[in-house]
């Protein structure tokens, strides 16, 4: 009798532990996801990762008016009102590094955190082109 006791005490026991170390897995797996997030970096720091990197995507959340106006030489649009919780074709590679930039800075860092919501890891938000001091081109014509 006092050996089944003994049995069922540690069969419990064990199974308490176990149900603790679960959860406290599921909290550390929740902490990293919650730190989850983009890298902001200056205008100076984007140009030197253009010029020293290879495969990376500019990328203006701006929209189509202001794009055709003046963008970063090379930089794709995507505007920020257009990226929720589809995939986008533009960015198939969600580990690829991509550099985004807006006008000043806010719709850029709006756009960062939404990419990193669907997945994307290597965002990197840069500000905005009224202080790029780099190249640009126009789509008016």
């Amino acid at each position: 009798m006092k050996v089944t006791k003994i049995l069922l005490v540690a069969m419990l026991s064990c199974m308490l532990f176990a149900g603790c170390k679960a959860t406290d897995i599921g909290k550390e797996a929740g902490v990293a996801m919650e730190k989850a997030t983009y890298r902001q970096v200056s205008m100076e720091e984007a140009m030197e990762l253009m010029e020293t990197e290879k495969n990376y995507i500019i990328l203006d959340v701006r929209r189509q008016e202001e794009y055709d106006e003046k963008h970063i030489t090379g930089a794709i649009l995507v505007p920020n009102e257009t990226i929720g919780t589809k995939d986008i074709l533009e960015l198939p590679d969600k580990d690829q590094m991509i550099l985004v930039y807006c006008r000043s800075g806010n719709r850029s860092k709006q756009a960062a955190g939404k990419l990193v919501a669907l997945g994307y890891t290597n965002i990197i938000e840069f500000g905005g082109i009224n202080n790029w001091p780099g190249e640009v081109e126009t789509s008016v014509k």
